[in-house]
């Protein structure tokens, strides 16, 4: 008499892990290529935005010391070269770089929703709303209108004009939220790939001093855009308007 035996259960074709690692190192020159773009977030990006940040916040004690902090910085010696080599050049290789990346990579957070996936997914889209957002600050405030390295104490009036648009509030709000996590979790990975960080315990640790600054840049920017809402309005100088042209 044939006995008939269950079948036994096809092996899995896949095992899913818990969590996915949010590192990605690479292979060869995109390894390379790789640690240049986690090191120019860091330095000089990352010291750039965080001094922005603090000489934004001048725009808290009123028009005169906001336009006192633009000349200053636009009286350094070789501010250009510095703006240059240090700024732009340094923003355009990380954001085309960062494009790059995130064409390239894959993300799957409805099918494996673990935080380091929706660190990785929130870290791609942060970073595009943080680069138009540059792009847009960087034309209006430098290249358009009034030329403030030459017109510094016309700085105050010329951001706060364009707050008079609701739009842009909403706008310059996303920006700081975007660049302030897109540095903080940054910075967070830099200190993962490059072994500053050992060790699971480390890297939660430094997480939390990381989500700390994230918040803390945040509020700064708030405090920024307020001085700027707060102050009666500034009339811009529409005689000071020149040649907008880098000098």
């Amino acid at each position: 008499m044939a006995s008939t035996a269950s079948p036994a259960a096809p092996p899995p074709t896949h095992v899913v892990k818990k969590g996915v690692a949010p590192l990605r190192a690479g292979e060869g020159t995109s390894f390379l290529l790789r640690r240049l773009h986690s090191l120019s977030g860091v330095i000089p990006i990352g010291a750039f935005l965080l001094e922005h940040f603090i000489s934004n916040a001048e725009a808290w004690k009123g028009p005169v010391a906001y336009g006192k902090q633009v000349e200053f910085l636009n009286g350094l010696p070789g501010v250009l070269l510095l703006e240059i080599f240090f700024i732009w050049i340094p923003i355009l290789y990380h954001g085309l770089y960062g494009i790059y990346i995130w064409y390239q990579g894959e993300t799957n957070v409805a099918s494996y929703p673990w935080s380091g996936n929706w660190l990785y997914t929130s870290q791609r889209w942060t970073g595009i709303i943080a680069l138009v957002y540059m792009v847009q600050h960087t034309w209006h405030l430098r290249f358009s209108g009034v030329h403030l390295p030459t017109h510094p104490m016309q700085a105050f009036a010329k951001v706060q004009g364009e707050f008079q648009n609701p739009w842009m509030i909403i706008f310059y709000a996303a920006g700081i939220i975007a660049a302030s996590w897109h540095f903080s979790y940054g910075l967070w990975l830099f200190a993962a790939k490059w072994g500053i960080t050992t060790g699971e315990r480390a890297r939660r640790r430094f997480g939390y001093v990381c989500f700390a600054l994230a918040l803390g840049l945040i509020l700064i920017g708030a405090v920024s855009v307020y001085g700027f809402l707060r102050a009666p309005y500034q009339a811009p100088d529409t005689s000071s308007t020149a040649n907008i042209a880098v000098r």
